[in-house]
Formats: C-alpha cells, sequence, structure tokens
C-alpha cells in the first residue's frame, strides 16, 4: 500500500481551526484533535505548552508523539488533521505508552482503517 506524503501543520491559523471546528479526545498522556479535511494527505501537527517543563521536556514530549504517530501512520485513513497536545505527564512515559493511547484516541475518532 502507498501511503501519501506526511504533511506537518506549521501555521497558526490551522491550530485554531481545528481546535475550533475540530473534535477532541483525550487521556491523561495525551489530547488529540481530529478534523476533515479536503486533500488526500494526513496533516499532523504536534503542540507542547510552557505548563509542560523546559525545552528539553517539551522536545521529548514533540519526539515521543512523533515516533509513536509514525509507527502507526499506515493505519490512518487518508484525509484528516490531527493535532495532538502533550500533558504534563507526557516527557515521562514510553512511546509505546504513547502509541496505546494515540490508537484508543484515534479509534474512537473513526480515523483508523
Amino acid at each position: 500500500m502507498v501511503v501519501n506524503e506526511l504533511v506537518t501543520l506549521k501555521e497558526n491559523k490551522d491550530f485554531r481551526r481545528i481546535y475550533a471546528r475540530g473534535s477532541s479526545y483525550a487521556s491523561g498522556i495525551l489530547v488529540t484533535y481530529v478534523m476533515k479535511n479536503r486533500s488526500k494527505n494526513v496533516r499532523i501537527g504536534i503542540t507542547t505548552g510552557k505548563k509542560i517543563g523546559k525545552a528539553v521536556l517539551r522536545n521529548r514530549s514533540r519526539r515521543i508523539i512523533r515516533e509513536a504517530f509514525r509507527e502507526m501512520a499506515g493505519d490512518v485513513k487518508q484525509g484528516y488533521d490531527l493535532v495532538f497536545v502533550a500533558r504534563s505527564k507526557t516527557p515521562f512515559v514510553k512511546s509505546y505508552d504513547i502509541l496505546r493511547s494515540m490508537k484508543k484516541e484515534l479509534k474512537e475518532a473513526g480515523v483508523l482503517k
């Protein structure tokens, strides 16, 4: 199966649109916002706020969220925007815990194949 290119969300207006119009699914370590887009690509964005901690912890949070998504990217339906928001526990868990939480939230959203 050929997976279309993974596109990263970078513009603040895209994040705000998804927060306002998308559906949210939360767990203790991750919040996921899901919204259908008009393209055939899966677009993802990762946010980590200052509440997470200093830069080292915020960067670790982004890395483990990105790695968890990379493992399951082939299972995600095309044509969705996903925003993952780190929580205060995120930098202290392993990527497979994030992966399990992410799968549960995306399954609940109906985004998995």
